[in-house]
């Protein structure tokens, strides 16, 4: 199925919501540190109900070593905080070279409406914070076309989380005529 990313998620019932989004549609969470709660959060679990035995959960300290994990990159490595870079071949980071699964990027500064995306399996759908979104740094080395918006109106300034995430995936499996699903 697909894999979603939650980069430095701030509320735990946002994050709880898109557990058990997870569960239901097959997906894997992965959650990029630092989070604004801890996985114990009494509030995270009552999000979450008892769905946590049923999703996929992962911790990374940054989100290169997620996307490592994952067996892509983007054109650098993304955030690699205190950890120092990471380098991959300069002539492919120069031209904004992707290997592995496809990332996009989910911002209000979006260059692509979601559903104008070919949804593939195994593509990677990333989402900022709740109060800040993703930082630019992450949006300025993921490839234009994979920087994704979701149609709001214009004196709009952003969804929950929780939607937002519900929304992208929602479109993705449906182009794979929600494999997989009774």
């Amino acid at each position: 199925m697909f894999e979603v990313v939650l980069h430095e998620p701030e509320i735990p019932p946002n994050t709880g919501n898109v557990m058990r989004l997870c569960a239901n549609t097959g997906c894997r969470l992965h959650l990029i540190e630092p989070l604004g709660f801890t996985l114990d959060d009494a509030r995270l679990r009552r999000a979450g109900l008892d769905y946590r035995e049923y999703v996929s959960v992962d911790v990374h300290q940054d989100l290169a070593t997620c996307l490592t994990s994952l067996g892509t990159t983007l054109d650098t490595t993304l955030d690699t905080q205190a950890t120092g870079p990471a380098t991959l071949n300069r002539q492919e980071a120069r031209l904004g070279v992707q290997s592995g699964p496809r990332v996009f990027a989910f911002s209000t500064r979006g260059t692509q409406r979601h559903d104008q995306v070919a949804w593939q399996p195994g593509d990677i759908l990333l989402f900022g914070a709740e109060t800040r979104g993703l930082p630019a740094s992450i949006l300025e080395r993921t490839p234009t076309d994979q920087r994704l918006r979701l149609p709001m109106l214009p004196e709009s300034r952003s969804l929950n989380l929780g939607n937002a995430v519900a929304i992208a995936i929602y479109e993705a499996w449906r182009q794979q005529d929600f494999r997989g699903s009774r």
